[in-house]
C-alpha cells in the first residue's frame, strides 16, 4: 500500500487525473479490505401477517346499457305536410297527448267524398227497396212474372253491398283523419324531433318522428361470461335458472361518474342462448326511476354481490401472477419463504378471497415479493390483518 502511494507520488501526474488516480487506490483499497473483513448480511426485514377467515363481500361488476322499459317509434300513419309539433324534445308526455299533427285537408276532403258516396248508396237502396215491394203483390196475383221480381231482388242485394262498401270507405276516411293527429301511446319522455313544421312526413320515411320512452323504471342490460354463469349456476340455490336468478340480491347500479345510483334493482331474465360471438350470456335487471335520473341510452356498470361467512383473505400486494396463476410467499421454518398457488373465489377493490392454498393462521409475507425467492431467509416483522382491514376495509 505504501508503495502504491510512493510510485503515484514520484510520478506526481497533475491536476484532476492526480486526484483521480489516488481516490480509485484508496477505494479499492476500501471495498477489498470490506470483502475479506465483513460478515454475510443480515435477513431482510419483511412484514408478516397471518391468514385468517373473516365475514366479507365482494362484488362482480358488469358493463350494461340502459333502455326504458318502453321504447316506442313515433311514426306517421298518412302521407303529408306536418302542420304543428305541440311537443319540445325531451319533455314528459302523457298516453293520449297530442304531439304532431299533419295537414289534414285531402283527408276531410276524401271523408267528404266518401260520406256523399255512402248517401247515393243508400238511396240506391231505398229504390232498389221499394221495387222489390211494388213487384211482390204483382207477382202473387200472376200480374208480372217472378223474373222482375228476382231481379229487382238481385238489384236490391247488389245496392245493399254498394252501402256496406261505401261505408267501410267513410271508416277508412274517418281513420285517416285520425291519424292526422299523432298522440302519445303511453307515458314517457320525448326523444330527439329531426322534423320542423312543414316536412312532408308518412309512412315510407326511414326516420321516426321521434322515440317516445318510458322510463319510470329502466331495464339495464349486460353480459356475463362463461366462466362467470359457470360459478352464478354452481353457488346460487334453485333447481333451474328461473329460480336461481329470483334468488339473486338486489343489485347496485355504478354511474359513468363511479357514483352509485340510489335505488337499487332486481335482475328479472337472462337470455335462453349464448352469444357465439362474444362467448357471454345476457341478463336483464330493472331499477325504478320514480325522478327520471336514467334515461334511455345511458351507461353504467351493474354491481352484484356476493356474501362469504367466513373467506380467508389476502391483500392484493401479498400476492404475484405468473402464468395466469395467483402465488403468495409464507413462511415457514427456519424462517424460509416458500411460493404457493392460491385459487381465488372473488375479489374485493384491494383483496382476494382465497378458497384454496392458504390454511387459516398461515404466515404470509405482505410486501417486498419482488426480493424473494423460494429458500430465502428473512426476518419477520409480524403485522395483523386486522390493521390491514382498518386501514383500507373490505
Amino acid at each position: 500500500m505504501n508503495h502504491l502511494f510512493q510510485l503515484i507520488y514520484k510520478q506526481k501526474p497533475a491536476g484532476f487525473l492526480y486526484s483521480l488516480i489516488v481516490m480509485a487506490v484508496l477505494s479499492g483499497c476500501t471495498s477489498s479490505s470490506a470483502r475479506s473483513d465483513g460478515a454475510p448480511p443480515p435477513p431482510t426485514a419483511l412484514p408478516v401477517f397471518k391468514a385468517a377467515a373473516v365475514p366479507a363481500t365482494t362484488y362482480r361488476e358488469y358493463n350494461a346499457a340502459l333502455e326504458g322499459r318502453v321504447n316506442v317509434e313515433i311514426r306517421a300513419q298518412v302521407d303529408g305536410y306536418l302542420d304543428k309539433i305541440f311537443v319540445d324534445e325531451g319533455a314528459y308526455v302523457k298516453a293520449g297527448q297530442p304531439l304532431f299533427r299533419i295537414n289534414d285537408r285531402p283527408y276531410r276532403e276524401q271523408l267528404s267524398n266518401a260520406a256523399a258516396s255512402l248517401a247515393a248508396a243508400e238511396a240506391n237502396e231505398q229504390k232498389a227497396a221499394l221495387e222489390v215491394s211494388r213487384l211482390t203483390p204483382l207477382v202473387d196475383n200472376n200480374v208480372v212474372s217472378d223474373v222482375q221480381l228476382k231481379t229487382a231482388t238481385a238489384a236490391l242485394q247488389a245496392a245493399k253491398a254498394n252501402v256496406a262498401q261505401a261505408q267501410a270507405m267513410v271508416s277508412n276516411a274517418r281513420i285517416n283523419v285520425g291519424y292526422t293527429v299523432i298522440t302519445a301511446p303511453v307515458n314517457g319522455y320525448i326523444g330527439r324531433i329531426p322534423y320542423k313544421i312543414g316536412s312532408l312526413v308518412g309512412r315510407s320515411e326511414t326516420q321516426p318522428l321521434t322515440l317516445l320512452s318510458d322510463v319510470n323504471e329502466v331495464y339495464a342490460y349486460f353480459s356475463m361470461s362463461e366462466v362467470d354463469f359457470l360459478q352464478f349456476k354452481d353457488k346460487v340455490k334453485g333447481n333451474t335458472i328461473a329460480e336461481k336468478v329470483k334468488q339473486l340480491p338486489p343489485v347496485e347500479l355504478v354511474m359513468p361518474d363511479n357514483s352509485i345510483y340510489p335505488e337499487k334493482g332486481r335482475i328479472e331474465t337472462m337470455e335462453g342462448q349464448f352469444d357465439k360471438t362474444m362467448g357471454a350470456v345476457s341478463f336483464r335487471a330493472v331499477f325504478p326511476n320514480p325522478n327520471g335520473l336514467l334515461r334511455s341510452g345511458n351507461t353504467g356498470k351493474v354491481k352484484i354481490s356476493e356474501s362469504f361467512p367466513a373467506a380467508l383473505v389476502v391483500p392484493q400486494e401479498a400476492t404475484f401472477e405468473l402464468q395466469d396463476k395467483v402465488f403468495i410467499f409464507t413462511v415457514g421454518d427456519s424462517n424460509k419463504v416458500v411460493s404457493k398457488p392460491i385459487k381465488v373465489s372473488g375479489k374485493s377493490n384491494a383483496y382476494y378471497f382465497v378458497e384454496k392454498g392458504v390454511a387459516p393462521g398461515e404466515a404470509i409475507v405482505y410486501t417486498g415479493l419482488d426480493r424473494l425467492r423460494d429458500g430465502v431467509v428473512i426476518q419477520p416483522q409480524p403485522i395483523s390483518l386486522d390493521s390491514l382491514l382498518k386501514a383500507r376495509p373490505l
